[in-house]
């Protein structure tokens, strides 16, 4: 029996045999349709190709898509479980012609395919084709033999496909199988097609229009081909299977399901297993794709399909998380060709044992209420709208997984009553908001909020997508119908691959671009209840709300941005293993082009402190270990050992990021952080402090740089290094001690150079080195006037004349650049009824100058102008000559 992923390589090897390029399944995030939720058909990633929008190397591909309905037109959540053929993920196997082969080939290798290779029986087979596709029909009877009553003409749009009201068209024709006549049903176009017995296994879609917006059609330039086959589908038939939960790989996820809840796989819990077994792939792979669980848009909806599944758990007497306890068996199965669930496994593991275990413990109480609430009810009588929205605002059961809960008791939910309970829950969030002290124009925000949701954010898995606008802003904030070339402005997507500023980390900058128009985005800002409002000036054109526009951030300036904010995190490790657990983080900016870190730290560090810290974030850069993300509450993470960071608010669930390897075991740098990171520590090549400082009592501040910046950088200090070398005549490694001698040469020669000043300076003044002085009221004064020498050298000046004056007063002004400075020195032997203080006080009135100070013995200050020197020794002799008698 050959398996689901023999059937899956055998479908590509054969389309590949014959031409095709073998391409990845795309996210189940769309990148380039921001009308779907998720990707829900094979050819989603290629729908700019077949628009015209977008060439690629290749002109035939065969791919294995990985497909999601539950949200929604698309939305399948409420039949999964109860019947053979719906799931909430499923994989699309589709052959593509862009502009290459048409019917003439598309035909005759569907044939090859489901008979030869895959060996399906030809009496087992019919075909439909839309009602007046005579060339298919044709093609039919020709390459397959079929006579016409197994050609069944379809004059419905279940064989026409169209991508929109307008744009690509064209008819298709479906392959079906006949599991015979035990079961019941009749063929496509009977009144009985919706039994079991003839199931579809391919779509072949023959895109050859194009619908006009006058309802005309056109032939395309180049008719394209598009098919689709559920891979669980063909999987059933291959397998002698008439449920898809009886294939082999949806057969070991509920095997596995029934181990861990220790129930039989298909005794009265079958159904409960089915549902656990679907979730367990849908869930799995949107949290690989980046989908966390949230309240708003896909988050929403991996929730809704999370909880419904652990309900169903907690049905078959679960009474511990059981989900995440599955995902090995998944990764078992389907990891081989689907990578990211192998890389995302302990992403997945964790997010789905968080969820689990909050939603046990309000799951007990909610399903009480739900029993008491019908306790209460009449016979068949639905469940009031408040009731069900009680359930949902305070117990978070989403509304289907309580129509889920009464599905199983025959009853129904009060949908207007719930609608009004919601609407009025609404009202009351905005009046509470309006209250919180924001500015009254920012309330357009919480109307945009109500209209359209929440803006989802891609940006952590891609950094291209497209998104549809929701509403425009001019420069004043009114709300516009478009913006044009020129004009100023903000945009408001349903999604968005650019990060707002937050956390400390600068927005992203780049393009937007529509049909006609292009703005470049200069700033993201998040706005009430999670609207990004992408600020910018429109560079040509026009945009309008309501279009299909082209997002791409600036790569060079995120990957810087990822670079330093990876690196900040090492840093502050850094910081706390060299200066002690006391240092916190008391802000930040991670900038392009720099990053900054402030922490609690009372003194300056140290060259040592800082080349320690420079040596070990360098060193776990080197390590280049993955940079890991989990999905946590806060106290879970804090409790192993996170980190938060200053001024974030966090709510239930936190994102957090892990890098780094420590020698003895454990991870080395772990924190609570919203923000954009690098894969690998590698990539963010290098880090270099550029300087340290205080910015405030106890709290320092260290800038660096990252990457190409910090070796930037480095060069330039290296330049300096060497052109500072050849200045001195010395190889930079002998820089040192060639500046040490200079310094000590030079500070021989200043020595020397003051005592020739000092002589010159007495020699000048017509005294020589002795002091001539005359007698004051029996006390000797020695007065000069000394050109060229400044006021600091004045004091060893008035000590060496007080020594060689003996006994007596010693008055000095020194005159530098217009400035006097006058000094005046007093021996030991006079101090006791003669002040220096009081002597200069008189010289520097004189000198037009103010105050003065020092000791008794000695005292300085300074005057206004020189020239009024005679006036100051004047003053000092009158000074003198009054405490003198």
């Amino acid at each position: 029996m050959a398996s689901l992923n023999d059937v899956r390589r055998s479908f590509l090897d054969f389309f590949v045999k014959n031409g095709h390029q073998e391409v990845a399944s795309s996210p189940l995030v769309p990148r380039n349709d921001p009308t779907l939720m998720f990707t829900n058909a094979g050819m989603v990633q290629f729908k700019n190709v077949f628009t015209g929008l977008e060439e690629l190397p290749y002109e035939r591909a065969v791919t294995s898509q990985k497909c999601v309905r539950a949200g929604g037109k698309h939305n399948d959540l409420d039949n999964v479980g109860y019947t053979a053929r719906h799931h909430t993920f499923f994989e699309m196997l589709g052959n593509f012609s862009f502009g290459d082969y048409f019917k003439e080939r598309a035909i005759p290798l569907a044939w090859e395919l489901v008979t030869k290779e895959f060996g399906l029986p030809k009496d087992k087979l019919l075909v439909t084709v839309y009602h007046d596709d005579d060339a298919a029909a044709d093609l039919w009877k020709k390459v397959a033999g079929l006579p016409d009553e197994r050609i069944i003409r379809i004059a419905t749009s279940d064989n026409f496909w169209s991508m929109g009201p307008t744009g690509p068209c064209g008819p298709c024709s479906e392959i079906f199988f006949d599991h015979g006549p035990h079961i019941p049903g009749g063929p496509p176009g009977s009144p009985d097609e919706d039994g079991d017995r003839f199931i579809e296994i391919w779509n072949l879609v023959f895109m050859q229009f194009e619908q006009q917006a006058d309802g005309s059609r056109l032939n395309l330039p180049s008719p394209s081909i598009d098919t689709g086959m559920g891979l669980e589908r063909v999987g059933a038939v291959l397998q002698g299977k008439h449920d898809n939960y009886d294939t082999d790989l949806m057969r070991s996820l509920i095997l596995a399901s029934a181990e861990a809840t220790g129930g039989d796989p298909d005794g009265q819990g079958k159904f409960h297993h089915r549902v656990i077994a679907d979730h367990l792939r849908a869930t799995s792979f949107l949290i690989a794709d980046g989908v966390t669980p949230s309240n708003e848009g896909r988050g929403y909806v991996l929730r809704r399909i999370m909880r419904r599944a652990m309900r169903h758990a907690h049905m078959l007497g679960a009474q511990d998380p059981v989900m995440w306890r599955l995902v090995p068996a998944l990764t078992r199965q389907m990891g081989d060709h689907f990578p990211e669930l192998i890389r995302a496994k302990p992403l997945i593991e964790e997010t789905l044992k968080l969820e689990e275990q909050r939603f046990q413990k309000t799951l007990d109480r909610g399903l009480r209420l739900l029993d008491d609430e019908l306790a209460k009810l009449g016979e068949g009588q639905p469940l009031s709208g408040e009731a069900a929205f009680k359930l949902y605002d305070t117990y978070g059961f989403p509304l289907d997984l309580t129509q889920d809960a009464l599905r199983e008791k025959g009853r129904s939910v009060d949908l207007k009553g719930f609608e009004s309970a919601m609407a009025e829950q609404k009202t009351k969030a905005r009046a509470a908001w309006a209250g919180s002290g924001e500015a009254a124009d920012e309330s357009v925000w919480f109307d945009l909020k109500d209209q359209h949701g929440a803006t989802e954010f891609l940006g952590y898995e891609t950094e291209i997508a497209e998104g549809q606008i929701l509403a425009l802003l001019d420069a004043k904030g009114a709300q516009v119908a478009s913006l044009k070339a020129g004009e100023t402005g903000s945009v408001v997507l349903n999604q968005t691959p650019f990060y707002a500023e937050m956390g400390g980390q600068e927005a992203d900058h780049g393009v937007l671009s529509t049909e006609g128009g292009k703005l470049k985005i200069s700033g993201v800002a998040k706005k009430a209840g999670g609207v990004f409002a992408h600020l910018g000036e429109v560079a040509s054109g026009e945009i309008r709300v309501g279009q299909a526009a082209r997002l791409e951030l600036d790569h060079e300036r995120r990957g810087k941005i990822r670079s330093n904010h990876t690196a900040t995190h090492f840093l502050h490790e850094a910081l706390r293993e060299q200066l002690g657990d006391h240092v916190a983080q008391k802000g930040s900016l991670v900038a392009a082009d720099r990053f900054r870190f402030d922490f609690s730290h009372p003194k300056a560090m140290t060259t040592d402190d800082l080349t320690a810290v420079e040596q070990a974030v360098n060193a776990y850069i080197r390590q280049n270990d993955v940079v890991t993300t989990r999905v946590m509450t806060p106290d879970e993470a804090v409790a192993e050992g996170a980190r938060a960071l200053f001024g974030e608010k966090y709510g239930d669930e936190v994102r957090v990021v892990s890098v780094g390897r420590k020698a003895g075991g454990g991870i080395y740098s772990i924190e609570l952080c919203g923000g954009v990171h690098v894969g690998r520590a590698g990539e963010i090549g290098a880090f270099k402090i550029v300087s340290e400082g205080a910015t405030a009592a106890g709290v320092r501040r260290v800038e660096a740089l990252s990457g190409a910046a910090a070796l930037e950088h480095l060069e330039v200090q290296d330049r300096r290094l060497k052109a500072a070398a050849a200045l001195l005549k010395a190889q930079p490694g002998q820089l040192v001690e060639r500046l040490e001698a200079l310094l000590e040469e030079r500070k021989a020669l200043q020595a020397e150079a003051a005592d020739l000043k000092k002589k010159l300076a007495l020699a000048g003044s017509g005294g020589g080195s002795a002091p001539e002085a005359e007698e004051i009221a029996g006390v000797k004064l020695a007065t000069r006037l000394l050109s060229g020498v400044s006021g600091k050298e004045l004091r060893s000046i008035l000590d060496e004349q007080k020594a060689q004056l003996g006994s007596g007063v010693v008055a000095l002004i020194a005159e530098e650049g217009g400035k006097p400075t006058v000094a005046v020195g007093v021996t030991q032997d006079l101090t006791a009824k003669i002040s220096a203080v009081d002597l200069v006080r008189a010289a520097v009135a004189a000198l037009g100058g103010k105050g003065g100070g020092g000791r008794p013995d000695a005292a300085q200050g300074g005057g206004e102008d020189a020239a009024l020197a005679p006036e100051a020794f004047a003053a000092v002799k009158a000074k003198l000559a009054e405490l003198a008698g």
